[in-house]
């Protein structure tokens, strides 16, 4: 009796370790199919575009003979090592044409940085190209200034961006292709929404909304100029067809001239803009938008706005171009 009980253990712990066995087994074919999945998948994501022909991160060659690239017009404001780095990076980009740099301090740029920008604009591109560049001095320091219409310009299309972040290459180019597709609207990176005040103690109808509106809602209906692309038409109906009432409360208060841009092209357009995905680098300082009330004298810029134009002219949109080329997933 106790010999076949000592047997019917043993046929027991067997049937257990081979129980165990296959079980961790099994477990280490599933470890091991799981890691290979997830390196395919690594290595799919970042090899499908040349896998199909494509090349990562490129963009349409630009026709240099029509002289149809774009106008790079920058604003800047005693901040010289910054512009130096911006205009040394964006003088790399295939598809820049012109450079004008708005002007608007009281002494007119120094020798040196007009030798060193124009060094770096004959040498820096990289297909022998010819890049003007161009001052505009003003005589008044005004953000309307970064507006005014350019003279006898060679591109329609406009980059206005600041001095203190720059975008990829690839990510220019992108939004270049974009705003070719619909020249007649503004394309760019830095997306800002207008939203209807359901508050009764706000004493205006719109409110002003940052990123972290346009994130929540994904609704947007303004595109900064700080880094954006437009027809270079809107720098001559901004001079000379905004209403001058309008002009003036931008120059006073030194604000929302973006804002005011966004609403002249809407008015014009009666469509949306188009918000480019594309990575952006802050080179500098934060500005304005980091002060106190900054928000809150946006939202007066709205109201005014909507009182000088008659209406509401920005169309909301939930509309984003992702280059599909150089991003897994969308």
């Amino acid at each position: 009796m106790v010999a076949r009980t000592s047997l019917i253990s043993r046929r027991t712990v067997q049937k257990f370790r081979q129980t165990a066995i296959s079980a961790a087994g099994s477990l280490k074919i599933k470890l091991l199919l799981l890691i290979s999945f997830v390196f395919v998948l690594t290595l799919l994501a970042s090899c499908t575009p040349s896998f199909f022909g494509w090349s990562q991160q490129s963009v349409p060659p630009v026709d240099r003979n029509s002289r149809k690239g774009y106008t790079l017009l920058i604003n800047t404001w005693k901040r010289y090592d910054l512009l130096k780095k911006s205009i040394s990076h964006y003088t790399s980009c295939p598809g820049l044409d012109s450079i004008h740099i708005v002007w608007s301090e009281p002494d007119p740029p120094s020798d040196p940085l007009v030798k060193f920008l124009n060094h770096v604009v004959k040498s820096n591109p990289k297909d022998g190209r010819h890049i003007d560049l161009t001052f505009d001095i003003n005589k008044e320091d005004s953000l309307n200034n970064r507006f005014k219409e350019l003279k006898n310009p060679i591109t329609d299309a406009v980059f206005s961006i600041d001095d203190d972040i720059i975008f990829p290459c690839s990510s220019v180019e992108f939004a270049f292709s974009v705003w070719q597709s619909a020249p007649d609207t503004m394309v760019g990176f830095v997306p800002r929404i207008h939203l209807i005040n359901q508050s009764k103690e706000n004493r205006y109808p719109y409110i002003y909304g940052g990123w972290w509106a346009v994130w929540w809602t994904g609704t947007y209906s303004m595109i900064l100029s700080k880094a954006s692309f437009f027809h270079t038409k809107y720098l001559r109906m901004y001079t000379n067809e905004m209403p001058t009432s309008l002009l003036e409360y931008v120059r006073r208060n030194r604000n929302c001239e973006d804002i005011a841009m966004s609403f002249l092209v809407a008015n014009a357009t009666g469509a949306p803009p188009i918000w480019a995905k594309g990575k952006i680098y802050e080179i500098g300082s934060t500005g304005i938008s980091s002060l106190g009330g900054h928000s809150d004298k946006r939202t007066e810029c709205v109201n005014r706005f909507v009182s000088e134009f008659g209406r509401m002219t920005l169309v909301p949109t939930t509309v984003k171009a992702v280059d599909s080329r150089s991003t897994w997933f969308w």
